[in-house]
């Protein structure tokens, strides 16, 4: 893993909601540090409602995690383009995200500690 990057278990339960609707609740989520930037939740993709996610062909790629893939988020109101990410094959060093998102917290996401 690069020297940067720390995962660990996050402390207590995490919640992710967009245009008023819950998205997943989990007590075995991940936070990811990456030098400078602000922490990341990981949330267990089996802790998603994944009715709530369209994939999408986007991808990028990170030197230290791999090839990223993306969903929108589609609510009653609006789809929220490209505001979940994942690694599906992430780099043998960071290999514990495999299986989680992560969400972008602008546009009306919200990640937090409940």
């Amino acid at each position: 893993m690069a020297d940067h990057i720390t995962i660990r278990k996050a402390p207590g339960t995490w919640t992710v909601r967009a245009g008023g609707a819950v998205l997943g609740e989990s007590s075995a989520a991940l936070e990811l540090s990456e030098g400078d930037y602000p922490s990341v939740i990981y949330f267990p993709r089996d802790d998603i409602a994944m009715a709530f996610l369209d994939r999408t062909d986007k991808t990028t790629h990170c030197p230290h995690k791999g090839d990223a893939n993306y969903y929108s988020v589609v609510t009653k109101s609006q789809t929220l383009a490209n505001a979940v990410w994942t690694y599906e094959a992430p780099l043998d060093g960071v290999a514990r995200i495999k299986d989680h998102l992560a969400f972008y917290t602008n546009n009306g996401v919200t990640v937090e500690e409940i």
